[in-house]
């Protein structure tokens, strides 16, 4: 029994196929996937598609290298408030954060950070968890979570591949530490040493299909159904029964976003 804490099975690459990759996902043990938003319009997208499967939950957020903007101004805290309550099968905020990697100059940088704290301030209100998308902006990550009082609310560092000291940085304030098909590629040594430090208790798994599929699986389309090869790779790395991986990743996730439990268990 596994889940694959993040997905995004309502991209085109799924489009017409979504009924087959949910049935692989099943037949394989893992019994439920997060869809997660990344901007205005897919949001609609993904609450249509995964309407008639009870085995999938979804987020509401912008990633920061999608537009958002609404009306030609940048969206606002209650704009962000209304869409996230457009369906009770959204269990978390995002995915939001920082990304450093194609920013130009210092707006740019500005308007993601002050976009990130709206995020954060509405997963509060809400009382929701934050997916959570860092590249190369470890420090601000860390940095604006902690003025925000993120820990209210905890999260996940999604797909990491961050240092050691940032996960530990990010577990101080209630953070879950998830990783994705990077861990297992043979030149990701340094996400596999961190991978290997993270407590089992602070441990998620994850596809981030249709990107980052997994060994065996590189150069095909990801799908839910590989986490699996995570959660293999993570076992191998710590040197235990990869049972234990799938028993504690899969309660992690439950006790982090609760609200998908009940549906999954219908």
């Amino acid at each position: 029994m596994l889940v694959d804490s993040h997905c995004h099975i309502h991209f085109s690459q799924f489009f017409g196929k979504v009924s087959e990759i949910v049935g692989n996902m099943l037949s394989s043990g893992v019994i439920h996937a997060l869809c997660v938003s990344v901007d205005l319009e897919d949001y609609s997208v993904l609450l249509e598609t995964i309407d008639p499967f009870p085995s999938l939950s979804a987020s509401f957020g912008i990633h920061p290298n999608h537009d958002g903007n609404f009306d030609g101004e940048m969206l606002s805290e209650e704009e962000l408030f209304l869409r996230a309550q457009m369906s009770d099968r959204v269990v978390a905020i995002g995915e939001t954060g920082l990304d450093y990697c194609r920013v130009q100059n210092d707006e740019q940088v500005k308007f993601q950070q002050e976009l990130f704290r709206r995020h954060i301030r509405v997963a509060k209100q809400l009382g929701k968890p934050l997916i959570i998308h860092c590249r190369q902006a470890g420090d601000d990550v860390i940095r604006i979570l902690v003025e925000e009082g993120a820990d209210r609310v905890g999260g996940v560092m999604h797909c990491c591949t961050e240092s050691l000291s940032f996960v530990e940085k990010a577990m101080d304030i209630s953070f879950y530490i998830s990783y994705s098909g990077i861990v297992t590629f043979k030149n990701a040594q340094d996400v596999q040493s961190v991978a290997k430090m993270v407590p089992m208790s602070r441990l998620l798994v994850e596809t981030d299909s249709p990107y980052l599929s997994p060994v065996p699986f590189r150069g095909s389309t990801n799908q839910p159904a590989y986490v699996l090869h995570v959660a293999d790779k993570i076992a191998k790395l710590k040197d235990i029964p990869v049972e234990d991986v799938h028993d504690a990743t899969t309660a992690n996730f439950f006790r982090l976003f609760p609200l998908s439990a009940p549906r999954t268990q219908k």
